[in-house]
């Protein structure tokens, strides 16, 4: 099966957001703190893919489990054999060869990232081998787009370069992506987030359990703050629920178990307690702090999942159309 011009770590993204954000949530809770925040920097840059694409993506996905289960079951030659029924000798070599190959990073993988119009803006007036060593590595689509952009002569003298190449010392290799890595940070292209795919990582988050929650948000304030500052100005986290109005606060409370409600208390702060209460009756708040206090000690992950139901709620509702959520602060909220 063919690439489709997707990088892996694009094909995983289109996977993500293919499957929904439920499962999503799930995947994510596997992955280390490097994987967190590469998958989500390929989820927020990932760009519009058609339906062909996606199915395409998500069949080559089905073959490569189908393929490694095979291979755990009876080793290689068991899984040649059935993959090779099941698919043809030329597609099932591949997927053996994929999976047993150790897995490398390519040089220059941090420029596959970013598209034909920004490689050309950073590279166009580089060294004519540099330019040549660049075209060789990335995608070909790209390659192609790149030396259809160049005047002739430099075209001509760009393939004829690429085609002596041979074997690239690794110190030039090295020395060229450090180089070319500086100068695509500066220009600003690692920074760029495209609109749909935050709003993806956005209900990813918002599924997952609040401890899931913190962590990444986390580890993105440290690796990529302006992406977590994205992620937060977007993301309904419980805190917000002091920030929705008298209204919209009633209708949620009409969604919420009482007693999730209670153990959801233990933890928040005095502004959200103060909007819950306002906006149910006497009684009702004397049942709620009588709840909260012959509950006893409550486990810390009992208290975020309880808060994590409710934001559900609200996230649903908010989906429904029946409340409104404010975003952001000041000049940028949303409402």
């Amino acid at each position: 099966m063919a690439d489709h011009g997707l990088t892996s770590a694009e094909k995983a993204a289109v996977l993500l957001v293919s499957i929904g954000k439920e499962y999503s949530a799930q995947l994510y809770k596997h992955l280390n703190e490097d994987e967190v925040e590469s998958m989500t920097m390929s989820i927020a840059m990932l760009r519009k893919v058609d339906s062909d694409t996606r199915e395409k993506v998500i069949g080559e996905f089905y073959e490569m489990c189908l393929a490694n289960k095979f291979l755990q079951e009876g080793g290689i030659d068991y899984a040649r054999e059935l993959l090779e029924s099941a698919m043809g000798s030329e597609r099932a070599d591949e997927l053996i060869r994929r999976l047993t190959s150790s897995l490398q990073v390519r040089p220059f993988d941090f420029i596959r990232r970013a598209d034909a119009e920004q490689i050309l803006n950073v590279i166009h007036n580089e060294h004519p081998q540099t330019i040549a060593l660049v075209l060789s590595y990335i995608d070909p689509k790209q390659s192609a787009q790149i030396i259809a952009a160049l005047p002739s002569e430099r075209q001509a003298e760009i393939i004829r370069r690429i085609a002596g190449m041979g074997n690239a010392s690794p110190d030039y290799i090295r020395e060229a992506e450090r180089v070319l890595e500086r100068k695509i940070s500066s220009m600003g292209y690692t920074d760029q987030i495209q609109a749909g795919g935050l709003n993806v990582i956005v209900e990813i988050i918002n599924s997952l359990d609040r401890s899931s929650e913190k962590s990444i948000l986390e580890i993105l304030d440290e690796k990529d703050s302006v992406l977590a500052d994205e992620i937060r100005n977007n993301l309904f986290v419980f805190e917000d629920l002091s920030k929705l109005s008298g209204q919209a606060v009633q209708r949620v409370l009409r969604d919420i178990n009482n007693a999730d409600l209670a153990i959801a208390l233990k933890m928040a702060t005095d502004d959200v307690k103060k909007i819950i209460f306002t906006n149910i009756s006497k009684r009702m708040q004397e049942m709620i702090q009588d709840d909260m206090d012959v509950m006893g000690p409550v486990r810390v992950r009992d208290v975020e999942d309880a808060q994590q139901r409710i934001v559900s709620v609200v996230r649903k509702l908010e989906d429904d159309g029946e409340i409104v959520v404010a975003r952001g602060e000041g000049d940028d909220m949303i409402v």
